[in-house]
């Protein structure tokens, strides 16, 4: 899980980086670049000779659902919604996990099922019911959140009992997601608009290296790693992180006892996982 830690520091940060210096940029372009220079970081480590067609399909696939169309609908909520609430409407991630793990495994959780919905109490405590609802940008939201919640589930299906490592095979989901994006820039990016300042091209290159290249592949990786009540529940533990980043170095503002108290209950959920492992689900 110590990987999941790690990512959910650097993606707290994000959600008031981006909100500061893209959210005038086209929400297709801003994606596109990210993941191609994901893609390009990870290509050299791609191996592709062992492995079965299929694996390679899927795993495309589920690059394409869990970053490509992920970004589009993230990037997009960013011009409805402040940073701090984009990351507040992300608590619903844990019980779309949880849902898509028991669909596919054709069986119920119960034990997964509270963890995530203790999870979801805990964030939503942070800022309570927010004074702007902007109904676009939750949906959009919503719609990111089921697609990262898939992937992350998806993958580690995918991957199970398979002796690949994640570095060997992890070009293949950014090319998924960048071919989504790409598609959708075509189609949907004014190009003759987009103008970039040197502090723009900074956070695209930080993004592409750091928030996406190096912390998906980190992410993805523990995921496979970790029970499905942990991820259900560090998928929440980057809110009162963001939360926290936007409040003090972006100049945003909330109620701080609120973050105090949700966070305090999503330690207690990690916690209360950790003594119960060696409970069956």
């Amino acid at each position: 899980m110590a990987y999941l830690i790690i990512v959910s520091v650097v993606w707290g940060f994000s959600f008031g980086l981006i909100k500061g210096n893209l959210a005038g940029l086209d929400p297709y372009f801003v994606s596109l670049v990210r993941l191609s220079i994901s893609l390009i970081v990870f290509l050299p480590f791609l191996r592709v000779r062992r492995m079965a067609p299929s694996m390679g399909v899927r795993l495309i696939l589920t690059g394409a659902v869990q970053y490509g169309l992920m970004y589009a609908a993230y990037i997009h909520s960013y011009s409805s919604l402040p940073a701090h609430l984009v990351a507040v409407f992300t608590i619903f991630t844990p019980v779309y996990i949880t849902v898509l793990e028991d669909v596919m495994s054709r069986r119920f959780h119960s034990r997964s099922v509270l963890m995530a919905l203790a999870a979801v109490a805990g964030a939503a405590v942070i800022t309570g019911v927010p004074d702007a609802f902007e109904l676009r940008g939750f949906l959009l939201v919503q719609l990111s959140n089921i697609c990262f919640a898939f992937g992350q589930v998806y993958y580690r299906r995918v991957l199970r009992g398979v002796k690949v490592s994640d570095a060997s095979v992890f070009a293949l989901l950014y090319a998924g997601g960048a071919g989504v994006c790409a598609v959708l820039s075509i189609f949907l990016t004014r190009w003759s608009e987009i103008r970039l300042e040197a502090g723009q091209m900074l956070t695209l290159l930080y993004l592409g290296l750091v928030a996406s290249g190096l912390c998906f592949f980190l992410w993805n990786r523990g995921v496979r790693v970790s029970s499905v009540a942990q991820i259900a529940v560090m998928n929440n533990a980057k809110i009162p992180l963001a939360v926290a980043f936007s409040l003090l170095l972006f100049g945003e503002s909330t109620g701080l006892p609120g973050l105090l108290a949700g966070g305090g209950i999503l330690t207690g959920v990690l916690v209360l996982d950790h003594q119960m492992k060696r409970i069956p689900q």
